[in-house]
């Protein structure tokens, strides 16, 4: 329920009944007595998610060393519980964060252990999930042959026969399809591939139910229309962020508010140059940003 919300109205919402929540009622539960060894597991399991998920909601609201000390107790958590995969998971998530904090060099051995510790313990498209953030750490630190080569074992991994189903931590955001394709983007920006990057941040939009995961779809849709706008393709680049601005209506996210503040910034050459969507988008902002 609280993901749910956290996708859908962005990471501000629901916060502080979050962390209340993990404060009394979890809290309370993860010290209790429990009839068997593998439902207190279970527990902890699910502790961590909760805790992992306040996490993201202070990496989203950029308090990023709050989110580091919430990433690792859920490490700490997800470790108890003695979970398969799951402290590899939260791995994952802390060399992702390195990489937009733009920490290269702490991010690849992350990647590389969370990898090498789920490696043919979990089924193939939770693999594929580590496989893509091995990728873009990769890219990061300049290994760019290495990068590719990982980006298609991830595709691999996705087009493999589903065998067993994905645990539920593994789908903090959302089908392993799109989380996939706008990773991919990512290492494709970090390539110098605009061209490549735009098309996958398409595809990982496109790829989530419609309704579901408003912030993500917007700021994918976002990081495509910089990338278009990077090439020349101005208009095109107003029209998907003008999508973007419909996906994120109702969304309370500082990342969202941050993309809309770069938007206007990136439009004001083509406004000065009497450009009618760079316009229209521009009034757009100015109504979202004053909402």
């Amino acid at each position: 329920m609280f993901t749910e919300m956290d996708e859908r109205h962005g990471g501000q919402h629901g916060r502080s009944a979050l962390v209340q929540y993990l404060m009394s009622d979890v809290a309370a539960l993860c010290q209790g007595r429990f009839r068997t060894e593998e439902a207190r597991r279970h527990m902890v399991s699910a502790a961590a998610s909760g805790v992992h998920l306040a996490g993201w909601k202070a990496y989203d609201a950029g308090e990023q060393g709050l989110a580091q000390r919430y990433y690792l107790q859920s490490y700490a958590l997800a470790t108890d519980s003695g979970v398969i995969g799951h402290d590899a998971f939260v791995m994952r998530t802390m060399a992702q964060q390195g990489m937009k904090l733009h920490r290269p060099e702490h991010c690849l051995a992350l990647a590389e252990s969370g990898l090498s510790r789920i490696r043919g313990k979990v089924d193939a498209q939770t693999e594929a999930l580590f496989a893509v953030t091995h990728a873009h750490a990769l890219a990061k630190t300049g290994k760019r042959h290495s990068a590719i080569q990982e980006v298609e074992r991830a595709r691999t991994y996705l087009a493999a026969e589903q065998g067993d189903e994905m645990p539920f931590w593994a789908l903090a955001w959302g089908p392993p399809v799109a989380t996939v394709h706008s990773r991919t983007a990512k290492v494709f920006e970090t390539l110098g591939d605009r061209s490549g990057a735009a098309e996958q941040y398409a595809v990982a939009a496109a790829s989530r139910p419609p309704g579901t995961y408003a912030r993500i779809v917007a700021l994918d849709l976002v990081a495509q229309a910089e990338t278009q706008a990077a090439q020349g393709g101005v208009e095109q680049a107003c029209a998907t962020w003008g999508r973007a601005m419909d996906v994120m209506d109702g969304v309370h996210s500082v990342r969202t508010r941050k993309a809309v503040v770069a938007m206007r910034r990136s439009l004001t050459p083509f406004r000065a140059r009497g450009l009618r969507c760079a316009q229209d988008l521009d009034e757009r902002a100015i109504d979202f940003l004053n909402g």
